[in-house]
Formats: C-alpha cells, sequence, structure tokens
C-alpha cells in the first residue's frame, strides 16, 4: 500500500505542507497514520481522490466530501456483499480498501463499519449478520499473513469474553489481535472459561500486561480466569478492553482501553514499552 511524506502529499495536490496540515486538521481529511518516527504518511488513494476533486474545480469542502465518498465506496461494496452472502465479494471489496489505505484504516474504516451497518439494518438475530461475523473473523485470521512487527515490542495475553459468534464485540476483538500482532506484540488469546494451568500459557507469551476483553462472559468466570493469570504472571497490569465496569473481575486496579483497537493498540505499546525501560 503506497503512502507519501508530507511533502509528497502536498506536491501532489500543489499546495504547501502547512496548508494540507490545516486541511487535515479542518476537515480529518486526508488522515495520515505516524510512521515508527512519529512522521505524517499520508495514504496515496486519499491523497489522489482528493486531488482529482480538487482538479473538477470544487472547493475544499466539496472536495474532501467526494473524495470520501469515493474512498468510502469500498465500504458500501461490503456491506452489499455480506448481505448478499457472498463471500467471495467481500473479499475483493477488502482487497480494494487495502490497496487504498493501510490495512489498519481498513479494518476500522471499512471492514468494523460495514458490519456496524450489517447490525443496524438486519439485527443481531440474522442470517445476514452471523453470515457477516463468521466472514470477518475468518478474514481477519487470513489477515495475520500481512506480516508482524520486525521486532518483539511486548507480550500482551488475551482473556476473550467474547463468548458466542453473534458477539458484535467479538469482531472487535479479533481486530485488536491483529493490530498488536502488526505493531510487533506478541499475542495469545484465551477464552476465559479455560481456567486451569494457565501457567503454560503465560510461560509461552512472558504477558508486560493482560486484558480483558469482551462483555459477554459473568463477572465470576472472568474472575476464576484472572486469579489464575495473576497466580503464575504475578503483576502483571490488568487492563479491559470494550467490557463494563461493573463487578469485580479483575484483581486489580483497571484501565479501560480505547474502543478503536487502532488506538488500544498504541495504547498497549505505551503499557509495554514502560515495562520494558
Amino acid at each position: 500500500m503506497r503512502t507519501l511524506k508530507t511533502s509528497e502529499a502536498a506536491g501532489l495536490l500543489n499546495v504547501s505542507a502547512s496548508t494540507l496540515r490545516a486541511w487535515e486538521q479542518r476537515f480529518g481529511f486526508p488522515q495520515p497514520r505516524r510512521s515508527p518516527g512519529h512522521h505524517r504518511l499520508y495514504t496515496y488513494g486519499e491523497v489522489s481522490a482528493l486531488r482529482d476533486a480538487l482538479e473538477a474545480g470544487l472547493s475544499i469542502s466539496s472536495a474532501v466530501s467526494v473524495a470520501r465518498d469515493t474512498t468510502g465506496w469500498d465500504k458500501h461494496a461490503l456491506v452489499s456483499a455480506l448481505s448478499a452472502f457472498e463471500a467471495d465479494r467481500a473479499d475483493r471489496a477488502m482487497e480494494s480498501s487495502v490497496a487504498l489505505r493501510t490495512l489498519e484504516r481498513s479494518l476500522e474504516d471499512v471492514l468494523l463499519g460495514a458490519l456496524e451497518v450489517i447490525r443496524q439494518r438486519k439485527g443481531l438475530a440474522s442470517a445476514a449478520w452471523a453470515f457477516a461475523t463468521r466472514w470477518c473473523s475468518d478474514w481477519l485470521l487470513r489477515a495475520r499473513r500481512f506480516g508482524a512487527g520486525s521486532a518483539r515490542r511486548g507480550g500482551l495475553l488475551i482473556g476473550d469474553a467474547s463468548v458466542s459468534p453473534l458477539d458484535p464485540v467479538r469482531p472487535y476483538v479479533l481486530a485488536l489481535e491483529l493490530c498488536c500482532v502488526r505493531a510487533g506484540i506478541e499475542v495469545l488469546s484465551i477464552p476465559v472459561q479455560a481456567s486451569a494451568r494457565l501457567d503454560e500459557a503465560a510461560d509461552v507469551v512472558s504477558p508486560d500486561v493482560v486484558v480483558i476483553a469482551g462483555d459477554e462472559a459473568p463477572d465470576d468466570e472472568v474472575a476464576r480466569w484472572a486469579y489464575g493469570v495473576r497466580e503464575c504472571a504475578g503483576r502483571v497490569p490488568f487492563v479491559l478492553y470494550r467490557r463494563a465496569l461493573d463487578g469485580d473481575s479483575v484483581p486489580t486496579r483497571r484501565q479501560v482501553l480505547a474502543p478503536s483497537p487502532v488506538n488500544a493498540t498504541r495504547e498497549l505499546l505505551t503499557i509495554c514499552e514502560s515495562r520494558n525501560l
């Protein structure tokens, strides 16, 4: 997936770098990601779509709207494919998205966005939702082929409390796993129902942080799992991802991660790096 530095993106749009940053601040588009050195990297697809709209004579606000619609086509295509139970067409929609955006942006803007549309339109008990979540789980597992970070930056043990395959939180848990793997965090995910012999799992991943992810499993079940991890992993920090704060399911002061899998991954990296200083 092609990216552009600030100077390259500004040159393609025939504006100054300061103007490009002003558009980003005012309109939130184009939206760059950050390189490991914290430099802006713009996706070529977004910048190209904005350039084409500006060359058509549109004002910047209208051009941003058109460019957003253009780059948002993949989400509509994915909604259409999943609603029609067409896995191959859904795969093509995501492949098209990844060609234009980072994988992380594709996860949040296209895949998770499309699932939210289907959930609202069809309902959690619908066949379309069941098909969509199954396809999503398969795609996220296959997406690990896009590669992990070059160096291990931490270890993460996830207590998966999403339980059922129809749980709307389940895709977010899998997306978090994928984002962490790509960021260089070693991930091991264990269902919270599996609370015996957790020392074997902890020895493998040597967790810098433990995440309780999902909101379906009852607190007593999560508590058994969490205390089992505490006994073998020591005073490793526990954090929550997309789980309510009710109950006493985690035996430590709890931090709640951002709901976005990309932002949650950044927070987990910060925790891992602080423990490895």
